[in-house]
């Protein structure tokens, strides 16, 4: 390797670690921000009382969680597309970290509408509609990983991997949709409304702003996690590949 080419690199490096800097603490700043409007900034919903009021404000969560989480997902679809097109590696790497950080996104959806649901509807879980195709949903991503890490060539992982991706984000309108097309005691909040919905409550300015400051913070989580995971299968890649080179 030439000194000029080792001096690239190195500036290269240099880049990537100053945007992950900045983007872990706008991050850090964003969710600060965010339960401090959830908890204190926004008014609480006054057609609830007691503890569903108070459980009310994880909403802001939750939704953060959908919006980050189909953010995480929409961004495997754009990797697995031009991956197709170009068969260039590193798009092959978005999809893959933009799964794995949109699984964890999307467990903390189901899990801060499990907590949600308890004072809501008196449990945990039941198996309505939107509840069910929201676990569904991570569950087949959660396959996508099994599977890619059960084959063995490289190139063979990311050409099913994309491949898959592009199918799962499917079940992606299907959830959205679940709480409209059947019979669904998950309230519409946006878009639509559900006769049947209970713990549903109107939108006002406070909660408008809050629900945009989530929106916000989970997008910076999403690309601080995904952008470091995203890094790290490049270098896994490049020592796989001197480690090939070595016993050859």
């Amino acid at each position: 390797m030439s000194t000029q080419t080792l001096s690239a690199s190195k500036t290269s490096v240099r880049g990537w670690e100053m945007l992950q800097t900045a983007l872990n603490i706008a991050t850090a700043l964003a969710m600060a921000a965010l339960m401090w409007a959830a908890l204190l900034y926004a008014r609480p919903a006054l057609n609830l009382a007691g503890d569903e009021q108070l459980a009310q404000r994880i909403f802001y969560l939750h939704m953060g969680c959908n919006i980050g989480a189909l953010v995480a997902f929409l961004m495997s679809v754009t990797g697995s597309i031009v991956y197709l097109l170009t068969r260039d590696m590193d798009w092959d790497r978005v999809t893959q970290a933009s799964i794995e950080t949109g699984i964890i996104i999307g467990l903390g959806t189901v899990t801060t509408g499990a907590i949600w649901a308890k004072p809501a509807w008196n449990t945990f879980w039941t198996w309505d509609p939107r509840l069910t195709a929201s676990t569904i949903t991570v569950l087949i991503y959660i396959a996508y990983l099994l599977f890619r890490n059960g084959i063995d060539n490289r190139r063979t992982q990311a050409l099913f991997g994309s491949i898959y991706a592009l199918f799962a984000f499917l079940s992606i309108p299907l959830t959205y949709y679940s709480a409209r097309w059947f019979r669904s005691i998950h309230p519409v909040v946006f878009d639509g409304e559900n006769m049947e919905g209970q713990g549903g409550f109107n939108i006002g300015a406070t909660m408008t702003q809050t629900l945009w400051i989530a929106v916000v913070a989970f997008c910076l989580l999403f690309s601080a996690l995904m952008i470091m995971r995203w890094r790290q299968l490049r270098h896994e890649d490049a020592l796989e590949e001197l480690r090939e080179e070595f016993y050859s």
